[in-house]
């Protein structure tokens, strides 16, 4: 599963190998409630076919009629705005009060789209520079933690997996999850000491690597844009994870296991010199409540949880899994207890 945006870049790249006339669309700035962030993107070609979104979908009605009716016509880059009146973002679906700031480029092969899908192709970070006046754009490396730039000369976007997620275990919740956090941009590796397990991995894009896991997480440096989940169930695989990740700068880090399992392991991590403001940072049981029972539920409750800290949502205690959990045992009791007298 390819994240939205790159979806775009894929199919802008197949339109000009085609010959086709197309152009990016990319939101660079918005006021108010808007349906999409800066730097999400779309694509429209010649016929009005477009890929991915930049609003609710109004706003792409607009930019398909425009294409029907004129064709494509521009010769370098132009920034439109919609929304500026009430009456405007009634039309074009935009929450009260929303504006959205569009950069649209027409595109060639010039355009570097295929040399960026090359680079995304080997996980690289990219920075695109594009010249609002030129309409040329040239690519760079891009820093971690880099954003997109809008100034009257040059627009800056930033490419490729800005987050990255380590998952201990190759087994099948493991391979829900990497693919959903695939198409949720992020760069995903698989690590599994254990060779039944990885010779049974099925899906392709995903690294899986055979070493133990505590030199797995030490070698790939976690900052602040790295998660760790582990998920193999196995104290000796786990435990050697989670006790490097804690110590790290890794926005997130938790284990699969119920409540008894996650006191337990935490009772095992403080011998290992795991303190406890660092013990503070796992999350177990992982995951919000949502009622999950299928790995693919499991796997949605985790992401959940786990963007909501990436967002920097606090989570209310009715969704945490242990607090959930609780209050339904203990409804489920009174129940009974009703029932019986």
């Amino acid at each position: 599963m390819d994240s939205i945006n790159l979806e775009v870049l894929k199919a802008c790249a197949a339109w000009i190998a085609a010959g086709r006339r197309c152009e990016l669309v990319t939101v660079i700035k918005t006021w108010g409630s808007s349906p999409r962030p800066e730097g999400a993107m779309l694509s429209i070609c010649e016929d009005g076919t477009v890929i991915g979104s930049v609003s609710g979908g109004c706003i792409e009605d607009d930019l398909i009629a425009r294409v029907r009716e004129h064709g494509i016509t521009r010769t370098r880059p132009e920034i439109i705005t919609y929304g500026i009146s009430a009456d405007e973002a009634h039309r074009f679906g935009l929450p009260c009060g929303g504006t959205i700031q569009l950069a649209i480029e027409p595109l060639s092969k010039e355009s570097g789209i295929a040399e960026l899908l090359q680079s995304l192709q080997r996980n690289e970070l990219v920075a695109r520079r594009l010249d609002l006046m030129a309409g040329t754009a040239t690519l760079g490396p891009a820093a971690s933690g880099m954003s997109m730039q809008v100034s009257e000369a040059a627009m800056t976007t930033i490419h490729g997996p800005r987050w990255r997620l380590l998952i201990i275990g190759a087994g099948q919740l493991s391979s829900f999850l990497a693919q959903i956090a695939t198409g949720m941009d992020y760069h995903v590796t698989v690590c599994d000491p254990r060779e039944e397990y990885r010779e049974a991995w099925s899906l392709d894009g995903v690294e899986v690597v055979h070493e133990m896991p505590d030199d797995f997480v030490n070698a790939r440096k976690l900052d602040r844009h790295t998660a760790l989940i582990a998920l193999t169930h196995d104290p000796k695989l786990d435990d050697l994870a989670l006790m490097e990740a804690l110590q790290s700068d890794a926005f997130y880090v938790g284990a699969i296991g119920s409540r008894l399992n996650n006191a337990k392991r935490r009772e095992r991590l403080k011998l290992f010199d795991v303190n406890d403001a660092q013990l503070s940072k796992l999350h177990g049981p992982i995951g919000m409540y949502i009622g999950s029972k299928t790995p693919a539920e499991i796997a949605i409750s985790i992401l959940a949880e786990m963007t909501a800290v990436k967002n920097g949502v606090p989570l209310l205690e009715e969704a945490r899994i242990e607090h959930a959990k609780c209050a339904l045992h203990q409804q489920q009791s009174l129940n009974f207890c009703e029932s019986t007298s």
